[in-house]
């Protein structure tokens, strides 16, 4: 079966990657990245409106969750640059409106021009 984005499923494989490196070296972070390349991969292979959404709806999941982290860790967070971007709070946001981006995408004209099979 022919990848329908090779981008994309880099991406992906690379996240699941990561995920299993952070599963292996003891932290708890791994899982959030690899739930990303599943999906991910998932939407290489697969391609299309449906799969859009699918990933849309994880990564708004995914960030819902990083969000919630965020909110309790802020109390143990310092106001420095670097805890701005690397703590969840700020990537639970960017996953959150990059799933909704997604979703938007998969209802865009664009997309369902080229698959008006699905």
């Amino acid at each position: 079966m022919r990848p329908s984005s090779w981008i994309t499923l880099i991406l992906g494989l690379l996240l699941f990657g990561l995920g299993i490196y952070g599963l292996v070296s003891g932290g708890s972070f791994g899982v959030i990245p690899m739930a990303i390349g599943i999906v991910l991969v998932y939407l290489g292979y697969k391609g299309g409106r449906g799969p859009l959404v699918i990933f849309g709806h994880a990564t708004i999941i995914i960030g819902c969750f990083l969000v919630t982290w965020g909110i309790y860790l802020v109390p143990y967070s310092k106001p420095t640059f670097a805890h701005v971007f690397t703590r969840p709070l700020f990537w639970g946001l960017f996953s959150i409106f990059g799933g909704l981006c997604a979703l938007f995408h998969g209802f865009c004209q664009c997309v369902r021009r080229f698959k008006m099979d699905e």
